[in-house]
């Protein structure tokens, strides 16, 4: 469900075939049911697994390298559990463990194979808004979040240093989106509230990013504009340049200034 049955669907639509990987085996069953559905000949391999699991991650390898030449790797596994800076080091685990942690495991599962191949490919990591302003009250995904965009920074150098534009590293950085993480209990059928943007908007844009050569794929939504996002992010890096306290968008001495700043027409 979400964003990774939206880009599974998106990439059908572009007639690759597909290798899907989730840990409920009930509703990966599902998914792979409707995509049939609306792609009749669609070749699709799943596999029901845990993400963070050597043995699934190497599954995913042999299954996608029986399909033929991989084009791009999507990793999108995430969960949003709370966890503040001094408490539930067991829930800080869990959460690095698959936010980050996997994303690191797929990659070094497939850029060997992706170096080895002719073809252009790209790998896709999903990142967060809150993993560049690193927003309080959950400490433990924005910490996740941050780790994905430096590796991310960090694979993108190291591939673009090796081969060029031939294997490339984009990070999709959604926004308020409606999906299960953020609407508990929602269906693939229920009806959209008007603020966030749709899961096939953000897969959509993703598509859009890639073929543009995008490193950092920003996603809006239905309430806050790409120039919002840039001054939110701009003051963010002010804080180290002009020394303010951390986190200083939130603090109640820079209230009205951030306020100010986030008016202005440009960012600074």
């Amino acid at each position: 469900m979400g964003i990774g049955y939206a880009i599974a669907h998106r990439l059908a639509k572009e007639g690759m075939k597909l290798v899907l990987l989730d840990h409920d085996g009930r509703m990966l069953t599902q998914a792979s049911e409707r995509l049939h559905t609306d792609f009749p000949e669609l070749e699709l391999r799943s596999i029901a697994g845990d993400v963070t699991s050597e043995t699934a991650g190497a599954a995913m390898g042999r299954e996608a390298e029986a399909l033929g030449e991989i084009s791009v790797i999507v990793n999108n596994a995430g969960i949003l559990k709370g966890a503040g800076p001094y408490e539930n080091i067991e829930q800080w685990r869990q959460t690095m463990e698959v936010n980050f942690w996997s994303m690191l495991g797929i990659q070094q599962h497939f850029v060997g194979p992706l170096l080895d191949q002719p073809s252009a490919s790209a790998i896709v990591n999903v990142g967060s808004k809150e993993g560049i302003t690193t927003r309080p009250g959950n400490a433990a995904y924005a910490l996740s979040k941050a780790a994905v965009r430096v590796l991310t920074e960090q694979l993108a150098y190291e591939l673009r240093e090796q081969v060029g534009d031939r294997v490339t590293a984009h990070l999709l950085i959604p926004g308020y989106t409606f999906t299960p993480m953020n609407f508990p209990g929602t269906t693939y059928d229920s009806p959209k509230p008007e603020a966030p943007w749709s899961a096939d908007q953000v897969a959509d844009r993703m598509v859009q990013g890639v073929r543009a050569g995008e490193f950092y794929i920003f996603c809006e939504d239905n309430e806050v504009t790409s120039e919002l996002d840039q001054r939110r992010m701009q003051w963010a890096m002010d804080d180290l340049i002009k020394r303010r306290p951390a986190l200083s968008r939130w603090h109640p001495d820079f209230k009205n200034e951030f306020a100010a700043f986030a008016k202005s027409s440009e960012p600074r």
